[in-house]
């Protein structure tokens, strides 16, 4: 299952269903099951004041994922700010949709196992976000 809430930014008018889909092949290939993903999308205001009160982390940042993962099941909420998404997918000249697909997924990926501390880690994350992505033809 797969919720969509907003909080302080414009409905993007995402189908969950296509979230259920994509994230249950990206799931199954790890060799997990999803259970249930609550993607909130945010202003960077919002999910900064997340940063600063769960993480102590005082800077705005594209996506923090909370993981409630348990057993072999995938879950956990992922807030996403809406503005970083469309700042990053000017900077890396994308389309805001695949910078959104790539943020998302990442979150799942993480909820999944992989880390992005280190260099091999963030390589690593990369390789599947390109993978997953490529499932839904966003590459």
């Amino acid at each position: 299952m797969v919720d969509i809430n907003y909080e302080e930014t414009e409905d993007l008018g995402l189908d969950p269903d296509f979230f259920v889909d994509w994230f249950t092949k990206v799931t199954s290939k790890e060799g997990k099951e999803l259970d249930e993903v609550t993607l909130v999308f945010c202003s960077d205001d919002y999910l900064l004041e997340i940063n600063q009160q769960h993480l102590s982390h005082d800077y705005y940042t594209d996506i923090i994922t909370f993981d409630y993962c348990w057993d072999n099941y995938v879950s956990g909420d992922l807030f996403i700010s809406v503005e970083r998404v469309r700042e990053n997918a000017e900077t890396f000249s994308r389309s805001f949709l695949n910078e959104l697909h790539r943020v998302i997924i990442h979150g799942v990926l993480h909820l999944c196992g992989y880390g992005d501390k280190s260099d091999e880690d963030e390589k690593m994350m990369r390789k599947k976000e390109d993978e997953s992505l490529s499932i839904i033809g966003s590459t």
